[in-house]
This record gives structure tokens, sequence and C-alpha cells, in this order.
């Protein structure tokens, strides 16, 4: 018999499909069948697997140890150690400074992304256990380009990720980042279109008036400062879509130094031969939180930043003191 004490990080979801993430390798028929035979009960009674789920709750299960250990298998996938680096946390969520070259998350099995590292420094910290990880795992919030370096949310706890859902998709969080152009760029605008994405290319066409499957897009952009006969640019997303800034200011005709998709391939070249950039000049620079229910209120308000990479700095050092 194995007796599951319901936490927070369980909390909120119906009993199945906790079920279906504990029994992981057993069938949805296997477990209404153990269900209707009373081998799972809820709180000591009959159940039919719609009850949602409360902290405090119990689930037993009057299985085998065999058939449990059969029927439910956890991986943990073994990534080398790279010290994240940690802007924010607290027991619901971390903030943290992605590097370039990282994923948000996987691409494709056997990838290493900041989901897997997350986990890991949660298991080696101690604030997770491989048992947990049978019923919850941690993820992040929003994710970044694999080249776009910056600020990401990640949840430790379900209570956090559904809070930072909730004000990722209502947009009543802000988000700001940095770029480099090429050029002079000394008028701050608002700019308005209409973004359509390929699936099969995962790259994105902006257009001036809407199109059969385009969605809206909002980009303010302002000057920050200019070096080297480039401009450095703080940009606020307005909507969230994938490829926005790139492709917003390409279009507008500001394209990213250093971005192969929708940059300039000469632009790049120079950025390339000058100062060694080999990846889009693009970082999530500050996230401004709106008010937050619990229990991340405390974060009700409050702005984190993330300090500009060395490849920028390598452009210009003053950079740093912004």
């Amino acid at each position: 018999m194995k007796a599951i004490r319901i936490t927070e990080n369980e909390a909120g979801q119906r009993l199945d499909k906790l079920l279906e993430k504990y029994l992981n390798l057993a069938g949805k028929g296997f477990i209404y069948k153990m269900i209707r035979k009373k081998n799972i009960t809820l709180n000591g009674r009959k159940c039919t697997g719609a009850e949602r789920l409360a902290a405090g709750d119990e689930v037993k299960l009057f299985l085998s140890d065999e058939t449990i250990e059969k029927f439910s298998h956890t991986q943990v996938q073994k990534v080398k150690k790279t010290r994240l680096n940690i802007i924010y946390e607290d027991e619901h969520v971390l903030l943290i400074n992605k590097p370039a070259g990282m994923l948000s998350q996987k691409a494709k099995e056997g990838d290493e992304s900041l989901v897997e590292y997350v986990t890991d420094y949660l298991l080696e910290k101690g604030d997770l256990k491989q048992e947990d990880l049978k019923t919850f795992r941690p993820s992040v919030c929003n994710r970044l380009d694999r080249n776009t370096s910056g600020l990401i949310v990640a949840g430790k706890s379900l209570p956090g990720l559904q809070v930072m859902a909730e004000v990722f998709k209502d947009r009543s969080l802000h988000k700001f980042y940095y770029c480099m152009v090429k050029g002079s760029l000394r008028q701050k605008q608002t700019i308005r279109g209409f973004l359509l994405k390929d699936e099969k290319t995962n790259q994105v066409t902006v257009y001036d008036s809407q199109v059969t499957g385009s969605l809206p897009i909002v980009t303010s952009y302002e000057p920050v400062s200019e070096a080297e006969g480039y401009t450095l640019v703080k940009v606020e997303l307005v909507t969230g879509r994938t490829h926005q800034i790139r492709a917003h200011l390409a279009s507008a005709g500001y394209p990213l130094v250093g971005d192969r998709k929708y940059g300039d391939e000469e632009v790049n070249a120079e950025a390339m031969r000058r100062f060694g950039i080999r990846r889009q000049m693009l970082h999530s620079c500050r996230i401004q939180f709106p008010v937050l229910r619990e229990p991340l209120e405390k974060l009700s308000g409050k702005s984190f930043q993330a300090p500009l990479p060395e490849e920028f700095l390598g452009v210009c050092p003053r950079w740093s003191r912004l």
C-alpha cells in the first residue's frame, strides 16, 4: 500500500490527472479499474477520479509494491553542472538570467534546457525530492530564443506556476529588452503590425495590414546610447509573439546585429570581424510585476534587472552602467 499526502503542488487538480502522473506507465483503463474496485481511495472513501484535490487530502493505493514500481517511473535527466545566475528566489519562483546558447525548454528528447538545470538545482539544494517529481515538475513561465539572453521566470511550486501563467497571459507583466542595431536610431516610437508564423520553418513575417492567420503586434522602442556606429535600443513588448522584436524591428529598417534569420549579412559580418559577435544582440533586461495574488503578493509592483552580457560591453564598456 502507498499513501500520497496532497501538498500545495498537487492541490487543485483532478484525482485522475494526479494518478496519471504518478502511475505514468499504466493506462487510463487500469487506473479507472483500480478506482472502481476501491483499490484506490481518497480520504478513506470510494472515489470516481473526478474529485478536485485539496492540500491535506490523502490518496491511498492498495497495490503491491511490485505493481507500483512497475507502473511508476520517474526519470531525472543528468545534466552537466551549470551554475545558474539567479537574480531572485523564494519558495515559489526563481528569476534567472539565462545565458545565450541555452534552450528555455527542450526542442527534442535528450536536449539540456533551463528546465533540466532548474530541476537539477532544486534537487541538489533539497527543495525538491525525486519522489516529488512523480506528481510535480518545475518549469519555466516564459521562454526566450536559444540565442537571446536575459530574464526567465521559473516556477518552483504549482501555485507559483499558476499565478505567473496568469500575468504572462493577461499581459499585465511588463517586459523590457536591450538590443543593438547598426547605425543611428534617434526617435522613440511605438510601431504596430501583423505577424504571421510559418510553423514549418519557425520563421515569421510582419505585415502592415492583417492577412489570413496573422496576429496583431505592438512594439515600443527608444534609443539609449550610440557607440562605434551602433545604437543600443530599449524595447518594451506590448504584445509577445514569436520572434516579435527581431522581425518587427527588421521590418522597420533596424535589423538586430548578429541576427542570422532576420538580420543583415554584411552588418553581421562586420560585427563578427570587429567585436567577435556570433549571436543576435538581444537581451531581456527587466521585468516589472503587476499586483499579484497569493502566494506571490510580496512581488507586487517589484522590478528586477539582469545586467548586459559581455557581448554588449565589448562594443561599449560604459553600457555596464545602464
